[in-house]
């Protein structure tokens, strides 16, 4: 049975580096990132996103996350597939589990939900999910 996951989650470090920049090309970056959830989905995760910014300050991004606590109620541990866009200071993120990563009580974990997220936390998301 599909349930939906409400949270709320607040980044706790942010460790991005440059790891190409040439002269009128867009930069390509790293970011090492550790965030706190709570609400239905309780817990802390790990987050390593690729990112790729154009001049004129917007970005594009890929990330694997994984988040490691409970989801309605569940203990365990899965992994979040990223995939999205920053303009005008909001981020807005498509997240899908990926298949086969859930761990302990989240085993057989499926599901998708995203976020839109500016400078101020907390921020609001949703996971659409079930677990076998």
């Amino acid at each position: 049975m599909r349930k939906q996951a409400n949270a709320t989650f607040t980044i706790k470090s942010w460790d991005e580096k440059a790891y190409e920049e040439k002269e009128g090309a867009p930069k390509l970056t790293r970011a090492g990132v550790t965030k706190e959830y709570k609400g239905d989905i309780e817990g802390e995760a790990k987050v390593e996103y690729l990112m790729m910014y154009r001049s004129a300050g917007s970005a594009s991004f890929i990330g694997l996350e994984r988040v490691t606590g409970s989801v309605g109620g569940r203990s365990g541990s899965f992994v979040l597939q990223h995939s999205g866009t920053f303009e005008k200071g909001i981020a807005k993120v498509t997240l899908s589990v990926v298949p086969g990563s859930g761990t302990g009580n989240l085993l057989g974990m499926s599901g998708e939900g995203g976020f839109s997220a500016g400078h101020q936390p907390p921020h609001a998301m949703t996971l659409d999910y079930s677990v076998e």
